[in-house]
């Protein structure tokens, strides 16, 4: 038995306090690292002592692993749990912890070594009998021998980055063309973000489902399965939606595909808590599946398997590590309901699921039976460029599927998100959609699905218009508030007919025009130019206002920033601003003008000033929380600027090029 009396946390944000939260019932002392930009971060001030490592960049901070090691020593600290991402799948992390003495919370070394290379793994799941797709390294071979290979393949390919994860270094690529530049993409973001740029091509399957299978194993010879979770939901393959159990997984399949795993597991001697991934497709009968890879660390979406089978995974990797057998609940597990988990993003899915940097002014998730909320970050803080932009997990467990999707649905959707733009419409429009209702999801969803084509948005065009009217009564409550002359009479009030009260809001689909004057005979209101049918005002606060509109009454939450103003009610949430009334002339912008999407670092830069360049040349190329991003000429014509140099930092919004476009005699 080796106890665990303080574990130091290797990661950061969410993880960092999800291990903490089971180490503070486990009664084990914590210890917090953080990067420079993490200083004020939630997980640091909840950890029973805390690191600085330095540095901005996880090269700087969170790979460091001389640096981890010696906070441990420093701290005191007898394990460490490295959660996910950054250190959690590398096997010279577990030997330095190792050989420093102190308890590596995850598999041997030697586990994380073979399933640490995609290829040594599927030549290794080949062995015990595990189907596999055919695939080859790609190193040292010229473009020819490459082109040749993959033509043996078959088209589409998927060029993939042996020490990957997460959907980083990862690129499709259908046909021979497309081969050397996806190669070389997928390379540079590998090295990026895990620091080995091996590649390998691999045949890719159309639409498959994407399933995986939790495993378990101990000191003691036990190795088991905890079911599976359907991760089809993905975008840029990256999950993004996860639910546990699969609605496309049978208990035959279940028991064929848990067998399989098992058998992985067996076959590394594993220890601890790992994940085997296989590609399922449903177009056969019976069903094929194929390995896809071990991850050997815990997963983002560990939270369902612990809603359906109430374990705590974290706990029992805990266990492990201290040497204990699995407890009796973990080697007999039983399925309770149905658990899905969505991945709260910021990021921009209407502009190719951008991330978005900035302040997230208000977080707020409403408390609803059955929903779990996992986060690293409260109101105020920071979504910066050197880390995964994920906000929060949010997870319901309910008796049944559709159940979880409504419950999970409504608390995303009543959220308050405020400061910048998130995935959470798009999450709630792929919860209430009729195809993710009846389990007919696969990888290629949000392929055939583009996010303005999911259905009706948050909130409609009507509910707009009536959070427009709200913001409206909220800002002249608060300046009767803040007057020094009757207060308690409504901003507009008039004994005698006369001019109402103006004000236009600007909103997702265009400006929005209120007029609201109080007579005698009550309250009076046109939006839009319509007037707003015998509109009855409960109360009303800067903050809070209940509104009853054509016998519909509703409580709304009202939050400004500036000229911005969050309005929250059972529609969803409205993000407006509050046009001035007397625009000052600004010059209007040169066409051909071309910005960056976001804040991050030049990559690389594709042409000069003076160059005549083709409609889609790739102009710029922007790197930022280790994912590309290219900027391309809109049209055929001149650079007549070009503002930027390579490895220059900009801003979201920059001017980085200017083209003037070329104009045809006709």
């Amino acid at each position: 038995m080796r106890p665990i009396t303080k574990l130091l946390v290797a990661n950061r944000a969410e993880i960092a306090s999800r291990v903490m939260r089971s180490c503070r019932e486990l009664g084990i002392a914590t210890v917090a690292v953080y990067s420079d930009p993490d200083r004020d971060a939630p997980f640091v001030e909840e950890a029973d002592e805390a690191v600085a490592l330095g540095g901005s960049a996880p090269a700087q901070s969170y790979l460091r692993i001389d640096r981890i090691v010696e906070a441990a020593r420093r701290a005191e600290a007898d394990a460490i749990h490295p959660g996910y991402g950054f250190l959690a799948e590398n096997a010279d992390f577990a030997r330095a912890c190792a050989e420093a003495g102190i308890t590596f919370v995850g598999p041997a070394p030697e586990a994380i070594e073979r399933m640490g290379s995609k290829l040594r793994a599927k030549e290794l799941m080949a062995d015990v009998g595990v189907p596999v797709l055919a695939g080859l390294t790609v190193t040292g071979q010229s473009e020819a021998e490459l082109r040749t290979a993959a033509e043996r393949l078959g088209w589409p390919l998927l060029a993939k980055a042996s020490a990957g994860g997460g959907g980083k270094g990862m690129r499709i690529v259908r046909s021979p063309d497309e081969l050397a530049g996806a190669i070389a993409a997928a390379r540079r973001e590998a090295a990026s973000a895990f620091g080995d740029e091996t590649m390998f091509l691999e045949r890719y399957l159309e639409a498959p489902r994407h399933v995986e299978i939790q495993i378990f194993g101990d000191s003691h010879g036990n190795v088991v399965h905890l079911f599976e979770r359907e991760c089809s939901i993905q975008r840029r393959h990256q999950k993004i939606i996860e639910e546990a159990p699969s609605p496309a997984v049978s208990p035959e399949l279940r028991e064929r595909m848990g067998a399989a795993a098992v058998a992985a597991g067996k076959a590394l001697g594993y220890e601890g808590a790992g994940t085997v991934e296989f590609l399922l497709s449903t177009g056969s009968d019976p069903p094929e599946f194929f390995f896809l890879e071990v991850n050997t660390r815990l997963q983002v979406e560990h939270p369902v398997t612990e809603a359906i089978t109430g374990l705590d995974l974290v706990r029992l990797q805990i266990l492990v590590a201290e040497g204990q057998a699995l407890p009796g609940a973990a080697l007999t597990p039983a399925i309770d309901g149905h658990a899905i988990e969505a991945r709260l993003y910021a990021e921009d899915p209407a502009n190719d699921f951008l991330p978005v940097v900035g302040t997230l002014g208000r977080f707020d998730v409403p408390d609803l039976p059955g929903l779990r909320v996992d986060s690293g970050v409260r109101d105020g803080s920071q979504i910066g460029v050197h880390y995964d932009p994920m906000i929060a997990k949010v997870v319901a467990h309910a008796p049944t599927r559709a159940e979880a999707a409504r419950v999970l649905a409504r608390g995303l959707a009543e959220a308050e998100l405020h400061g910048m733009r998130t995935n959470r419409e798009l999450l709630v429009r792929v919860l209430r959609h009729p195809e993710f209702l009846a389990g007919q999801t696969d990888t290629h969803f949000l392929l055939r699905h583009a996010p303005a084509e999911l259905g009706a948005a948050l909130p409609s065009p009507q509910e707009e218009r009536l959070h427009a009217v709200v913001a409206a009564l909220a800002a002249q409550a608060e300046r009767r508030a803040k007057a020094s002359v009757q207060p308690r009479v409504p901003s507009g009030f008039r004994n005698n007919p006369s001019g109402a009260q103006e004000v236009a809001l600007q909103g997702p689909r265009g400006a929005i025009p209120v007029a609201y004057d109080f007579t005698r005979t009550g309250l009076h209101v046109t939006v839009a130019g319509e007037a707003l049918g015998a509109p009855l005002l409960h109360a009303c606060t800067h903050e809070l206002v209940d509104l009853e509109v054509a016998g519909m009454r509703g409580r709304y939450r009202v939050r400004r920033d500036g000229q911005t103003v969050y309005v929250n009610g059972p529609g969803g949430q409205s993000t407006l601003r509050e046009l001035d009334r007397y625009p000052s002339a600004e010059g209007e912008e040169a066409a051909g003008t071309l910005h960056s999407p976001m804040p991050g670092v030049v990559l690389r830069v594709g042409a000069a000033a003076g160059d005549r360049v083709e409609r889609g040349r790739v102009l710029v190329v922007i790197e930022a929380m280790k994912m590309e991003h290219e900027i391309v000429a809109p049209t055929a014509g001149t650079v007549s600027e070009l503002r930027v140099g390579t490895g220059e930092q900009v801003d979201a919004g920059m001017v980085v090029a200017v083209i003037e476009e070329e104009h045809q005699d006709g």
